[in-house]
């Protein structure tokens, strides 16, 4: 067995028993991603243990704009006084019940940052956004670097540049 994060294909990965303990998630990838990914509303990826096609966790991945004004001075104030800025949104990110305590939350964390800096090769992006579904949610995101919106504190940002040094320290 080999874990694998990889684009979710509905006619190759079973996501039926898919249940991290969050409705709206467990609902997302049952019924949902597969329609979001046809009409290019998100890009969903998952996580298996193949040659098993079953869903251990999934993230999503989508094009976002965000206001200057919204993110904190230190970053704002080096970048142009543009009104809207261009953004990565980390739509959602839910790990399977069954497997918690393993720590695929930091592997499919850090693999949806790296896809993120990657895709800035070729669509510029100032940012990683996450929305925290809960305050759980927020510890998780600022453990890792996050930064909440001025206003918004369930809204969080990481900074590509960040991410780069973040990948170049994991060696990724």
């Amino acid at each position: 067995m080999v874990l694998q994060i990889e684009p979710f294909d509905c006619k190759q990965h079973n996501r039926s028993k898919f249940s991290c303990g969050v409705e709206s998630l467990d609902r997302y990838i049952r019924s949902q991603a597969n329609q979001d990914l046809k009409k290019k509303i998100a890009t969903v990826f998952v996580l298996i243990d193949a040659p098993d096609t079953n869903i251990m966790a999934y993230y999503t991945l989508s094009s976002y704009t965000v206001e200057i004004t919204e993110i904190d001075n230190s970053l704002a104030k080096r970048l142009p006084r543009y009104p809207l800025l261009p953004a990565t949104l980390l739509g959602r990110l839910a790990v399977d019940n069954r497997y918690r305590g393993q720590h695929l939350e930091e592997l499919i964390l850090v693999d949806a940052l790296k896809k993120s800096l990657e895709a800035t090769e070729k669509v510029a992006s100032l940012a990683v956004i996450a929305e925290a579904i809960d305050e759980k949610a927020v510890y998780f995101y600022r453990k890792y670097g996050f930064r909440s919106f001025v206003n918004s504190p369930m809204k969080l940002y990481f900074p590509m540049q960040s991410i780069r040094e973040l990948c170049q320290s994991l060696n990724i």
